[in-house]
């Protein structure tokens, strides 16, 4: 019985699967990468998140009253 055949066509399945394993390997490795900068993306909204919370927990209620200057009109939403 020849069974060349047979192990020629294991040969081609093998090679198809290594080349898929390889394939998938890369495409993991930049879901890797990718996944990294969305979660430093995320870390960094946080960090700001909180900093602009921090800070808005220090600004008055209402905002000063600026002096006028005959050169600057009072802006519309300033309270006058």
């Amino acid at each position: 019985m020849n069974i060349q055949p047979l192990l020629d066509a294991l040969g081609i399945q093998e090679d198809a699967a290594r080349a898929m394993a390889d394939d998938l390997r890369t495409q993991i490795g930049e879901l890797q990468a990718r996944l990294r900068e969305a979660e430093t993306h995320l870390e960094h909204l946080a960090i700001t998140r909180k900093a602009v919370t921090a800070l808005a927990d220090r600004l008055p209620a209402v905002p000063p009253a600026l002096p006028e200057h005959p050169d600057y009109p009072p802006h519309p939403q300033c309270p006058q």
